[in-house]
């Protein structure tokens, strides 16, 4: 590992947007102080005085290197990418590099999002929506965005062993959480064999194995 010159993360085990982090981490070969943040214990812990100093949106994950502090998942890894030369993340071509960001945003800004902890409990608040009904609506979205992300990654020669080529980068980060989301709610994973192949690849690697939610210190001993 190379010192990231103090860095910590703000991470919730099972927060699929820590996971993307920790993978980038993990494949910058970066160490890191992990700060974990209880999402669900005493109404969560992101609410309280304390981390919303740190991140005024209450979300995690939130990353502090020395004085900065900086938030947004894909924000942090192209942080990282850029502070960190070693195991560039994004491809070297500004073409490569906006199909690999387009696909990231795929999952971060179309599918993460709608099943996101606030907007769940929202629609549970809001309009009584039944365990049935929200993870019927979790999995349309999922659905949805993996057909396109299928695709996407099926039709491209950029395409390898990995999203972009045979080295795990910035889309690697995002999917393999995105997944690992899709099989805790139950979505059938046959119709993406591509996605799968991936995953399939990526989890061969230490650097995602480490990051996995059951990995971490906070995760209940039941998950491990």
């Amino acid at each position: 590992m190379v010192s990231g010159g103090g860095l910590r993360l703000y991470s919730y085990w099972r927060s699929s947007a820590a996971y993307r982090v920790r993978i980038a981490l993990n494949l910058k070969g970066l160490d890191y102080q992990l700060v974990p943040v209880h999402l669900v214990r005493d109404g969560g812990e992101q609410h309280a005085p304390g981390y919303r100093a740190v991140n005024p949106q209450g979300l995690v994950p939130a990353l502090q290197h020395g004085q900065r502090l900086i938030r947004q998942s894909m924000a942090i890894i192209e942080y990282l990418d850029e502070t960190f030369a070693d195991h560039p993340l994004l491809p070297a071509t500004a073409r490569e590099r906006a199909r690999v960001r387009g696909l990231a945003q795929v999952i971060a800004c179309d599918m993460h999002p709608l099943g996101n902890l606030r907007v769940l409990q929202y629609l549970e608040r809001e309009f009584r929506a039944t365990p049935e009904q929200r993870e019927a609506w979790i999995r349309h979205w999922l659905a949805l965005g993996f057909a396109a992300i299928e695709a996407l990654l099926a039709e491209n020669p950029s395409t390898g062993e990995f999203c972009d080529g045979d080295q795990p980068g910035l889309a690697d980060c995002l999917l393999v959480p995105q997944l690992y989301n899709a099989r805790r709610f139950g979505l059938d994973l046959d119709p993406y064999p591509t996605v799968r192949r991936i995953e399939a690849r990526c989890l061969e690697l230490e650097a995602f194995r480490r990051a996995a939610p059951e990995a971490q210190p906070d995760a209940p001993a039941a998950a491990g």
